[in-house]
């Protein structure tokens, strides 16, 4: 579903990403860990051709992401509160993304129905602009207009930063059923190493902008993603 080849990006001669080749194929989900600088938005950003690579190139179900618009109508995406329209309520931006995905309104609020434990009272007819609502909640409103139109690839950085417990959880939900039907393809990125392991079935680990590991999650994942970070992990013989 997506080939990576030869792909690499500099900053004034600092290169920030460099993977020779990574295939995540359809129906994956797919973690990507790293510290802060490993090159995790880099990638997605070069993903969603939102930056141009200094080298090689992304396919997206064949198609060269920055060659090509062809990509866009079954990938969606959200990266951070950028991707927002803050004079805008959730709903008037929820159905703003609908009409770009071919949805009309009542299909938007068939989908937006299936959530409401998700935004827990705090995001429809609050009559409040997306600037004003926290961080969690402009967060909530970004993920699930990912969602909208039956996307194929779905690409999340950090989706569960700044969200409680109790959403945390419910998101952790939502991913799993994405993904059961082998249909859906999730990317994600995220510091949280317990989270990501729970939901996704392959973890790439990335250092200084190169793959260092690349793990069919298992019981002993997490384990072996701690090690690795926090530098006890044992030399091979």
């Amino acid at each position: 579903m997506i080939t990576t080849s030869n792909l690499s990006k500099k900053y004034n001669n600092n290169l920030v990403l460099n993977v020779e080749e990574l295939e995540i194929p359809k129906g994956q989900s797919f973690g990507l860990v790293g510290n802060n600088g490993a090159g995790k938005t880099t990638y997605f950003s070069l993903l969603l051709d939102l930056i141009q690579p200094t080298t090689g190139a992304i396919k997206n179900n064949g198609i060269s992401v920055h060659k090509s618009e062809d990509w866009k109508p079954f990938t969606s995406a959200f990266i951070d509160e950028s991707f927002l329209i803050g004079y805008l309520t959730p709903e008037e931006y929820f159905y703003f993304i609908g009409e770009l995905r071919q949805q009309n309104k009542a299909d938007v609020n068939a989908l937006l129905y299936q959530f409401k434990d998700f935004f827990h009272g705090e995001i429809l007819g609050q009559k409040k602009y997306l600037r004003d609502l926290s961080k969690g909640n402009q967060k909530k409103v970004g993920i699930v207009a990912a969602l909208i139109g039956n996307p194929e690839v779905i690409i999340l950085d950090e989706p569960f930063a700044n969200l409680d417990p109790t959403t945390q959880i419910r998101l952790k939900g939502i991913i799993k059923s994405l993904t059961e039907k082998r249909t859906v393809t999730v990317l994600i990125s995220s510091h949280d190493l317990t989270h990501v392991t729970e939901v996704c079935e392959r973890i790439v680990v990335l250092e200084k902008g190169e793959i260092v590991k690349d793990l069919k999650t298992s019981e002993a994942t997490l384990k072996e993603l701690e090690a690795y970070f926090s530098g006890t992990e044992a030399l091979p013989n």
